[in-house]
């Protein structure tokens, strides 16, 4: 038997009619969007159509203002089973006004590619649980401190060094390839020398050392 509330169970927060909540008032809004009318009607679920209605321009821009992502300082957007195409490029739309966000999380979203994304304030991002395979894929975030990378696949250490102007003090990358590379924690550390934390250990007097020169002779990077 339906519930009476499965009409809702694919409407976001501000499509709801008759409240006020603003999305810097979530710390863990889903911003999913439900399936098409089409896709609906083929999973035989097109009573959920009848809250949904055509929106006007003015509407529009009401629920932009609404949805205010332009003054959120702190956004949990993990676990957001992000299937579809149209599902990334929405979730996209959303980041690139995350223009004050300080504190974000997007664990586990199945995410490769924020590069054109930019978080100007960001100081805290974690992206563990993703598909990353390159620093080079992370969004721009100048201002960061503290970066989780856990459980993604950076097989390399190639585009660290982007983050060496950055004011960042904690890093974690357990779980990936590139933490199974010798010399590990010194080449990250000779890398950003004003790291203080990798995987959650300070750093030790022998990570300060440089790294061997022969070892990066040995190197071979296949892009």
């Amino acid at each position: 038997f339906k519930l009476p509330s499965d009409c809702f169970k694919y409407l976001g927060w501000c499509d709801i009619e008759e409240h006020s909540v603003r999305g810097n008032q979530l710390h863990c809004p889903r911003v999913r969007e439900g399936p098409s009318e089409e896709e609906l009607f083929f999973r035989k679920e097109e009573h959920t159509l009848k809250k949904r209605k055509r929106v006007t321009d003015p509407e529009k821009w009401e629920k932009r203002l609404q949805e205010n992502w332009e003054n959120c300082a702190e956004l949990n957007l993990s676990f957001q089973d992000l299937g579809d195409l149209y599902q990334v490029e929405n979730f996209k739309r959303i980041l690139r006004r995350l223009i004050r966000v300080e504190k974000l999380w997007l664990v586990d979203n199945s995410l490769t590619d924020l590069s054109a994304i930019r978080l100007p304030r960001c100081r805290e991002l974690n992206v563990n649980k993703n598909h990353f395979t390159s620093f080079r894929q992370l969004p721009k975030i100048p201002q960061i401190q503290h970066l989780s990378l856990a459980e993604n696949n950076i097989a390399t250490l190639s585009g660290i060094s982007d983050f060496r102007h950055t004011p960042l003090e904690s890093l974690i990358l357990k779980r990936n390839p590139c933490e199974f590379q010798e010399r590990y924690r010194q080449l990250v550390f000779s890398s950003l020398p004003n790291l203080k934390i990798l995987d959650g250990i300070p750093k030790l007097p022998e990570d300060c050392s440089p790294p061997d020169v022969r070892f990066f002779y040995r190197m071979c990077t296949i892009l």
